[in-house]
């Protein structure tokens, strides 16, 4: 191994800049010196014989070969932490991690109930949800950041192939008014009557809204004669502003079961109408799979709907080791990046 012409810390290094955008907030994340960093690139990039760097602007560009590397080291460094999880292992879960992925709703309303039941039955297991779009979420458990998921939006078609997805639960999306509105003493409300509402509404940019739009298309619905008289950018802010009156909206049922129950929302049945979305749970089946992550899908998800959840076993799909350095030299970069927006 003599002739590996990089480090797993110069690989981190890499990583730093590529996320921070410059030297020293890489350095800061990594609790390390600038100079230390500079000197790690430096010797690196000696080490390659390319460079990793445009220094021409404020912000740290990579180069093309720069982009290579990174690509590859993101892997390297995702085999690694792989490594030390499935050794981890072997003490049967006294200690160890796992990291789950959910989309907005079922990260804030759903998941930290399944977490604490995890937890009860295993308290040495770290566990952390991160909560971002579907398809930011879908992109992580792709490149092994995430063990798996529970989305409620549509997987991108280009890792349709690559993940396994899962028909985990219907969550039904309900129509919520003011207790105190008209159409809350009516036990069944008209389709038609949704046109004459004032409509509370996420961002039209934002993911879940697009979801429920097309939920709602399904449905019959037809979303443009809906009158949106104001857009909030949470589920909490939404269901707030229909308690105080501003207006009707369709939210997910997990969202709204403590308000139901104390009375601050009145959930409205539509006649002939029953708005469900699927949710789904996710993994890449070519990454290694904790016991952790085995023991969640086996003991917890089931708990939270009438079908088992299971998933396949596949072989590693990364293939034989090829020489890094002359791969820099002429190749060009191929990332499997997400777009974030």
């Amino acid at each position: 191994m003599s002739d590996l012409p990089f480090t797993l810390d110069q690989l981190r290094i890499l990583k730093a800049i590529a996320s921070e955008g410059s030297f020293k907030r890489a350095a800061d994340s990594l609790y390390v010196s600038q100079p230390a960093v500079s000197l790690q690139v430096q010797n690196l990039e000696r080490q390659l014989d390319v460079p990793l760097f445009d220094r021409g602007g404020r912000r740290a560009q990579l180069t093309e070969a720069g982009h290579l590397l990174l690509n590859y080291g993101e892997k390297i460094l995702t085999l690694c932490q792989e490594t030390c999880r499935a050794l981890e292992d072997l003490q049967n879960l006294q200690g160890g991690s796992l990291i789950i992925g959910a989309s907005q709703t079922t990260g804030t309303y759903l998941l930290p109930r399944m977490i604490g039941m995890f937890r009860q039955q295993y308290p040495d297991v770290a566990v952390q949800l991160h909560v971002h779009s579907t398809r930011r979420t879908s992109w992580s458990v792709a490149n092994g950041q995430i063990d798996l998921a529970i989305i409620g939006g549509e997987i991108s078609p280009e890792l349709q192939d690559t993940l396994e997805i899962i028909p985990y639960a219907e969550d039904e999306l309900a129509l919520i008014l003011p207790p105190l509105h008209p159409l809350a003493r009516t036990e069944v409300i008209q389709k038609d009557d949704l046109y004459r509402l004032q409509f509370i509404a996420l961002d039209s940019q934002s993911t879940i809204r697009k979801v429920i739009d097309q939920v709602l298309a399904r449905c019959g619905i037809e979303t443009r004669r809906l009158k949106i008289e104001m857009e909030l950018n949470s589920i909490e802010a939404i269901k707030n502003a229909v308690q105080a009156g501003l207006g009707a909206s369709f939210v997910s049922i997990s969202a709204i079961e403590k308000e139901l129950q104390m009375g601050m929302l009145h959930r409205a049945k539509i006649d002939g109408v029953v708005v469900k979305r699927m949710l789904s749970v996710i993994i890449n089946p070519n990454r290694y799979r904790s016991k952790a992550a085995e023991a969640f899908c086996r003991e917890i998800l089931p708990k939270f709907t009438n079908q088992p959840v299971a998933f396949e076993r596949k072989q590693s799909p990364y293939p034989e080791p090829q020489n890094l350095r002359a791969m820099l030299q002429a190749s060009n970069p191929n990332r499997l990046t997400p777009d974030l927006d």
